[in-house]
């Protein structure tokens, strides 16, 4: 706020007048006051003369005090103290309109040391006889709870504001709910509104009784409220549609959005349910004929009305028809509805009201009515040939942005109708000089490409384009490559030429990475196998849905039930535009009962385990999924002959439900000729034989640089090596939810440690993971547990325990780990890398005997050496470092100068390392040397089998 400074002189003028002893003098000069007030000037110096000013009957005078006490308190708190006795003693005035303005003003001071003395002058309002000063009061608390939330609960406010929704007069009830409503709303999990059938009753009894705003602030908590039964939800119906009539649109949309949610517990075979969506329908078109600003708002609270009941306003499609002084935000808005509605009944008079509209003025109005055109098309099946039709007349009509949409919205006809409209393509090739905008180019030249074997002269029209290539668009360039290189397929001889141009443009003249990709993939499709190449490119293309632009199930069931508000209006939910409202509970509608349907989003059951009596419903089918039925998980490692890793309670069993089907999309499997089958040591012949490549010379990232922390020094804590978290899935490619994440080994157990993010606009549910089979065998050994709804803009931390014990198969490179996640949105696929450090075992540490004979009975050519360079770190403190990472020093000696460190690693599936590091003070440079072997028990003797396996830069990456 701006302040000016108001002169010496008249502060004392001011000042003067406030002393006076005459009340009118008094009065003009608090008037003059706040009038300087109110102009930003400053007088907070005459603090202490108005507060002199309080001491006094006239009511009027009174108000204006405690304006100004309001205004300045904050930045004179100790000045502000010394109203506190006469607040105090206005609480007790026989005038009712003085205790409600002294509890009032007291509330609105946000100063601490006032709210202190507040407590007992509130209790007594809360229970005053007048019910003017008790409503007030109801609302005082919650300004004290967003001052002092911890001082409201020690003084017992909050159940002496449930005790107010009992009370006689209405507009105290109406205050009471607004109040615990607001208090819930910062606290969602406290349950304050406790809602029953006793206490609705009370409320609908108040709703008949009570002004528009407290009927506001009833009907908004109503619409919290879960009816026990169809029936409880029929008779709450009946009491609340009388407020449609209401002359208040804000009562209005309230009552639609309380009536829209218990509709959902209603039978639809039930009379009362057709009777109420008639009754719907009139409240909804009367907010039609208010100003323009409220029928905006009117238009997308029925917007998501429509898509969740259509048949609410299936026959007044008219109301919807556009008026030539409407603003162009509702004609748009107006424009979506109609399309939204349109059917077989009422296409007729749909389509000639947007052929009329195509002739307006207002080229965005235009554009959109031409598209509205095509969704018809696509929507109602029967209206198709019409609705080309009437495209065809308005490509006629020579206007360019008209033509342009046309071809937009044609084309997708003909991805809908296949094989039935290309007549008009004809028609669209003469226009096609006057295209000038990507989309529309775009468009064209993939009609000319898919049905370049019915047009004579394809090649001379893409040809054409192709003269300007660099020129385009991304869209276009793409589009063009893809159409030539269908028109070549279609017409090799007469357009080999035409297809080396623009696979020459494409990869070696463009910067773009995507152009330049498609390019080498149909080259190298076209010189490798042109057959493939036909099935690829030329492929049965799926149809296009009817509705492309509607908003997704969950959303919509939040947003219906937060019609009325803001979020209705953005088509957003809270939590997507409202600061600081991760604790937001979000809303969801009722399940519907005694009808016996389901539900339309039924609640999934967790994948990697769950509770024993509940079965998950089948909800992505098994046909045609690469990855099988990820609700059927039973996520069982197979039977071993060792004792099971914990599992956290979960019954577990032993498929692998995804099939291969990741091989697929991420690489194809490796045969199992590749590997060495090699037991476990201490294990039996019956044992699970553990599967590890013959052959492991690639080399991977990391090494043991990341074990020693390089960048730690001497002086840090030790600790196993835990890599940090990198981004494994990114939020664009999985629909909004990001994950991050890294391994590490704690207490013998390794641990997927995942950070999840919701960057979409809906809430997320129901996770579950699972991993396709790995070089090691990993597996979760629990659910994930995501216990809370992962709410927009939120993140969390999960930790998964992982066991060694599931299906084994060989993965290049071998520490890829592919993973699929489900929630209540998809499925998602991701793989990532584990560093092979966390394989390393705790019983590691070979005899020290085993370890010398072991190690001079390996060939010399089986050693391989590599350096580590930059490693400031002594020996012991390398020796302390690798040992937190189960790398075990056995032995150490010193030859000239030189420190030599002979460790030994054992990984969890049997498998023996050993390593000798050479460290030479002084020298930054580390060489490590590997003798790498498995060592096999045989009944017989105990002699031990030698293999050679991995290096150690492999191991520790």
């Amino acid at each position: 706020m701006l302040c000016f400074h108001v002169c010496a002189g008249e502060i004392f003028e001011l000042k003067a007048e406030l002393n006076s002893d005459k009340k009118e003098k008094k009065k003009e000069a608090v008037k003059k006051v706040i009038a300087s007030m109110t102009v930003g000037k400053d007088v907070s110096a005459l603090f202490p003369d108005v507060v002199n000013c309080m001491q006094t009957d006239n009511l009027e005078l009174k108000k204006l005090v405690y304006l100004y006490l309001m205004n300045y308190a904050k930045s004179q708190p100790d000045m502000a103290i010394m109203a506190v006795n006469t607040f105090v003693k206005d609480c007790e005035d026989p005038n009712p309109l003085i205790r409600a303005l002294a509890v009032r003003t007291m509330g609105c001071i946000r100063v601490d040391k006032i709210t202190e003395y507040l407590c007992e002058p509130l209790r007594k309002c809360l229970k005053d006889e007048d019910p003017y000063v008790r409503k007030t009061a109801a609302v005082c608390v919650a300004k004290l709870h967003d001052i002092n939330a911890q001082l409201v609960e020690d003084q017992g406010f909050l159940d002496t504001l449930k005790d107010l929704i009992s009370d006689s007069n209405p507009m105290v009830v109406a205050n009471a709910v607004a109040a615990l409503s607001e208090i819930a709303e910062s606290h969602p999990n406290s349950n304050l509104l406790d809602l029953n059938p006793q206490s609705i009753n009370k409320l609908l009894t108040a709703l008949n009784e009570c002004t528009e705003w407290g009927q506001i602030f009833i009907l908004d908590c109503l619409a919290n409220y879960a009816p026990r039964d169809d029936r409880e939800s029929q008779s709450i119906c009946e009491r609340v549609t009388p407020r449609l009539s209401h002359a208040n649109s804000a009562v209005v949309l309230s009552a639609v959005k309380v009536l829209m949610k218990f509709m959902e517990m209603l039978p639809k075979d039930l009379d009362y349910y057709g009777t109420l969506l008639k009754k719907l329908a009139p409240p909804l078109v009367t907010l039609l004929s208010a100003e323009p600003e409220l029928q905006y708002v009117a238009l997308r609270n029925i917007n998501l009305i429509v898509q969740k009941r259509p048949e609410i306003l299936k026959h007044e499609m008219k109301v919807f028809f556009v008026k030539y002084n409407d603003p162009i935000y509702v004609k748009l808005e107006k424009l979506d509805i109609m399309i939204r509605l349109a059917s077989q009944a009422n296409i007729a008079q749909v389509l000639a009201e947007l052929k009329e509209y195509a002739t307006e003025v207002d080229v965005d109005f235009v554009r959109k009515a031409v598209r509205a055109i095509g969704r018809c098309a696509i929507k109602v099946e029967q209206s198709a040939e019409r609705c080309v039709s009437t495209l065809l007349d308005l490509i006629q009509t020579k206007v360019n942005y008209v033509v342009q949409e046309a071809i937009v919205v044609i084309k997708d006809i003909f991805r809908k109708y296949p094989n039935k409209y290309e007549s008009v393509i004809a028609t669209l090739c003469e226009n096609l000089d006057s295209l000038d905008e990507p989309e529309a180019r775009a468009a064209m030249i993939w009609i000319v490409g898919e049905y370049a074997e019915r047009i004579d002269n394809a090649d001379e029209l893409l040809e054409s384009f192709l003269e300007g290539f660099h020129d385009e668009s991304t869209q276009v360039q793409l589009q063009l490559l893809t159409a030539i290189v269908k028109l070549f397929l279609k017409k090799p001889t007469e357009t080999q030429e035409l297809v080396q141009q623009v696979l020459s443009l494409a990869t070696q003249d463009s910067d773009n990475p995507d152009l330049r990709d498609r390019g080498y993939i149909y080259w190298r499709l076209l010189s490798t196998d042109p057959v493939a190449a036909k099935e690829v490119v030329l492929a049965e293309k799926p149809l296009i849905s009817e509705e492309t632009d509607l908003i997704e199930p969950t959303l919509l069931e939040e947003l219906i039930c937060h019609i009325g508000t803001l979020a209705s209006v953005y088509h957003k939910p809270p939590s997507a535009f409202v600061e600081g409202s991760r604790g937001v509970m979000h809303k969801r509608l009722p399940a519907r009962t005694g009808s016996g349907e389901s539900t339309e989003s039924p609640d999934v059951g967790t994948i990697a385990g769950g509770s024993g009596t509940e079965t998950a419903p089948s909800i992505i089918p098994s046909q045609g999924d690469l990855l099988g039925d990820l609700l059927n998980l039973d996520l069982a490692p197979p039977t071993t002959t060792g004792p099971p890793p914990p599992t956290s309670g979960m019954q577990m069993g032993g498929m692998d439900l995804l099939g291969g089907g990741l091989d697929s999309l991420v690489g194809s499997p490796i045969s199992y000729c590749n590997m060495v089958l090699v037991p476990q040591m201490g294990a039996g012949f019956g044992a699970v034989p553990a599967v590890m490549p013959a052959s492991l010379n690639a080399p991977m990232g990391g090494g043991l640089g990341d074990l020693f922390d390089l960048g730690g020094g001497v002086g840090m804590p030790l600790g196993a090596y835990i890599p940090p978290k990198t981004v494994w899935l990114p939020a664009m490619k999985a629909k909004g939810l990001e994950i991050s994440g890294t391994f590490a080994r704690r207490a013998g157990v390794i641990q997927m440690e995942l950070t999840l993010t919701n960057k979409a606009m809906s809430v997320m549910t129901d996770f579950a993971i699972q991993f396709n089979r790995n070089s090691f065998g990993l597996a979760p050994a629990g659910p994930l547990q995501v216990l809370s709804p992962l709410s927009p803009n939120q993140t969390i931390e999960v930790s998964l325990p992982l066991s060694t014990v599931g299906p084994v198969m060989k993965m290049e490179p071998l520490n890829n780990l592919q993973v699929a996640v489900k929630n209540n949105i998809d499925v998602f696929y991701f793989s990532c890398q584990y560093p092979i450090s966390m394989l390393f075992v705790e019983d590691g540490k070979m005899e020290r005997q085993v370890f010398l004979a072991t190690w001079k009975d390996i060939p010399n050519e089986n050693e391989s050496q590599f350096q580590i360079k930059d490693c400031h770190l002594n020996s012991d403190a390398a020796s302390n470092k690798l040992q937190a990472s189960n790398i075990f020093t056995i032995a150490k000696r010193t030859v000239e100068g030189q420190d030599m460190l002979y460790m030994s690693i054992k990984l969890s599936n049997g498998i023996w390392v050993l390593a000798e590091l050479r460290v030479q003070t002084g020298n930054p440079n580390y060489t490590v040397s590997t003798e790498d072997v498995c060592v096999l028990p045989r009944q017989s003797t105990h002699s031990c089998i030698y293999c050679i396996l991995a290096k150690l830069t492999w191991l520790v990456s």
